[in-house]
């Protein structure tokens, strides 16, 4: 953030639209690394010898694992050293594995360098956060974040679908190697155009203790621990439905070939819904959006258990369903998101790396234990979003004393 009157620009060298489109760029390669994998994921198996179907959802999983382990380290490590270098090593490392996996020959070995190039592309997530508070604050930094989320938003609509694309005219290493050429396109531009944003005076020491104690805060501050494992109970089933939703599509419902079409249907719901959320939230408070939306997962969710047991599902009513949950979870994160840092605003940096360390590592595995459960029905997805919905609201209930709580009243109770 800058109060400097002489500085029109917090980030000199670029526009404030190459700025958001590099911020949106970076954010990017996280979806981009997951979601173009997903129709290319027989392949793969096909190829190293994968017998189990369920064994090729590691290719997902191996990679949420790394990209939510380092996010601890990014955090401490861009205070110390700066902005810049540490997101320019983070996606040079994305950028590496990338390139690596191309060449490497057996299944055990793709799911190591998908792990770290999980672990490159955590930088990203940490560091546009800072980098973007670093140059705005208030509702300026909203206004910033809000255009690169609306960016970001495209990713998951046309991933599969380029992912698709490129192996109609050539192997699924491309994709890898298209993975790579992005992220060293975007670090060349921010090599010559993006300056430091984090100023001298404002470096801190490069402490562990300064972890652990944000660790403790986070885990011991009630809606702080609350909602993060809130957060976590619905992303589960969420990274379970990404593991899983290729075997879905094709096994289930026998339409390999167009599940990239119905994925992206699902996915623009959730886009729907983070553009709407910003424009009630303000207006109906984070509480009362939220609590609704994880209220109607269960719902719908219970619902869909209904259809599956009377025995009226097919694809339309699937992907209904799935649609519906997905908006209501555009709903529910972000705001979630937001209430865990209430109380823990003034270690927001290293907290939110510890509280999305946690939240990704947990979710990674409860997805992972969700897709391979698949039977080549979507029951144990269905009956996923049930139980663990219901164990949010739960903990939500635990965490506040109930839901639905009127503005004025967190202001007192908070």
């Amino acid at each position: 953030m800058t109060t400097d009157n002489t500085k029109e620009i917090p980030h000199p060298g670029l526009s404030f639209a190459a700025f958001v489109t590099l911020m949106a760029g970076f954010m990017a390669l996280n979806g981009l690394a997951v979601d173009t994998m997903l129709p290319a994921l027989p392949a793969i198996g096909d190829e190293l010898g994968v017998v189990d179907p369920n064994a090729r959802q590691w290719v997902i999983t191996s990679y949420f694992l790394g990209f939510g382990i380092f996010q601890l380290f990014y955090g401490p490590l861009s205070d110390r050293y700066g902005r810049r270098p540490v997101l320019l090593f983070g996606v040079s490392v994305y950028a590496f594995f990338s390139i690596l996996t191309v060449f490497v020959s057996t299944f055990d070995a793709v799911i190591a360098t998908r792990f770290l190039q999980g672990a490159g592309s955590a930088a990203t997530k940490v560091l546009v956060v800072a980098i973007v508070r670093d140059c705005y604050s208030g509702r300026q930094m909203a206004r910033v974040m809000s255009l690169a989320f609306i960016i970001f938003l495209t990713v998951p609509i046309l991933a599969p679908a380029i992912g698709q694309g490129i192996m109609l005219f050539v192997s699924w290493h491309w994709i890898f190697l298209g993975l790579a050429l992005f992220a060293i396109g975007l670090a060349t531009f921010a090599w010559f155009r993006l300056p430091e944003t984090l100023r001298p005076e404002h470096r801190l020491p490069l402490s562990m203790d300064r972890v652990i104690t944000a660790f403790k805060v986070v885990v011991t501050t009630r809606n702080s621990i609350g909602y993060s494992v809130a957060m976590t109970l619905i992303l589960g089933p969420l990274f379970g439905y990404i593991a899983s939703v290729q075997q879905i599509f094709a096994d289930v419902f026998q339409i390999e070939a167009l599940f990239t079409i119905y994925f992206a249907v699902t996915a623009l719901s959730m886009a729907i819904a983070s553009y709407l959320n910003s424009r009630i939230v303000e207006r109906l408070g984070t509480r009362m959006v939220s609590h609704t939306a994880l209220c109607l997962i269960l719902i719908i969710a219970l619902l869909g258990v209904l259809v599956q047991q009377l025995g009226h599902e097919n694809l339309y009513t699937f992907v209904a369903l799935q649609s519906a949950i997905m908006f209501c979870f555009g709903l529910a994160a972000p705001n979630f998101g937001a209430m865990a840092m209430e109380s823990v605003g003034h270690i927001a940096g290293t907290a939110s790396s510890v509280q999305g360390c946690i939240t990704t590592v947990f979710a990674a595995i409860l997805g992972f234990l969700i897709g391979q459960a698949f039977n080549a029905t979507t029951v144990p997805l269905i009956g996923s979003f049930a139980v663990l919905s219901a164990l949010a609201i739960g903990v939500v209930l635990v965490t506040e004393g109930r839901m639905f709580k009127a503005m004025h009243e967190v202001a007192v109770v908070d």
